[in-house]
């Protein structure tokens, strides 16, 4: 499937999209705390979602069985909340979450501390999110795509850390995922896309506090560091514009 550009209508259904979507991300963040359980934050998350006049692009797909994805400490994404599943004060949790209004969706990521974390687990935090504003500093008309995902593999390993590689981010509109992949890391050689007015990206760093390898759990959707060190992601939907990027999930 080509990289779709769209139109000016598209684009205002996305922004009401990731407008919804921002405020859920916003409400969900107050509720983090020690005792709550992953079952009780999709449960609210959906219920957010849903009052709000959209569906929960997460549940269902491909099988996904929860509106939001609910991972902590070392899981990567797609962690599948449970009712059995507490947050204790010290973690870091990472709430995936998108939504479809009006045939059009938005998708965005954010990871909190439980409580107290320790200075390095803040530190993870706050490295993974400076990483998108670096790398959406090349999101403009012109640039070729790979120019983004430099700018955060490069932010990133400075500070230490490494970029997820097995997952990537992804074009979004009408679909949830659509062309072009976008890694968060420069592929060798290659230079990528050439951006355009009108594209609408999800952009989404997931980075960890060791080694880049990951792996599945049994329940096929945890994806987890296979060194068990921390993980964090963030993650936006981005349009292409004629001058600067704008965030359409962002408040």
């Amino acid at each position: 499937m080509a990289v779709t550009i769209k139109s000016e209508q598209e684009i205002q259904l996305m922004r009401d999209a990731g407008k919804i979507l921002a405020e859920v991300h916003e409400r969900l963040a107050e509720i983090i705390a020690p005792g709550i359980t992953t079952w009780d934050i999709d449960r609210k998350g959906e219920e957010m979602i849903r009052e709000a006049g959209c569906i929960p692009s997460f549940k269902g797909y491909q099988g996904y069985p929860a509106s939001i994805c609910v991972s902590i400490n070392d899981e990567v994404v797609h962690g599948i909340p449970n009712k059995d599943h507490r947050l204790f004060e010290g973690d870091i949790v990472s709430l995936d979450a998108g939504v479809i209004y009006q045939g059009y969706q938005s998708d965005a990521a954010r990871t909190h501390g439980v409580g107290k974390v320790d200075p390095e687990s803040q530190r993870l935090m706050d490295v993974t999110k400076e990483s998108f504003f670096r790398g959406i500093e090349y999101a403009r008309p012109g640039n070729h795509l790979y120019q983004v995902s430099a700018a955060i593999q490069r932010f990133v390993e400075k500070n230490g850390y490494s970029v997820v590689r097995a997952l990537v981010g992804h074009g979004i509109g009408r679909e949830m995922h659509e062309e072009p992949q976008i890694p968060n890391y420069k592929p060798m050689i290659r230079r990528g896309i050439r951006l355009r007015p009108g594209m609408t990206l999800a952009i989404e760093p997931m980075v960890n506090a060791g080694k880049y390898e990951v792996w599945m759990l049994e329940d096929d959707w945890t994806v987890v560091t296979r060194d068990g060190t921390r993980s964090a992601h963030y993650e936006n939907t981005v349009l292409i514009t004629e001058g600067d990027p704008e965030i359409l999930s962002l408040l």
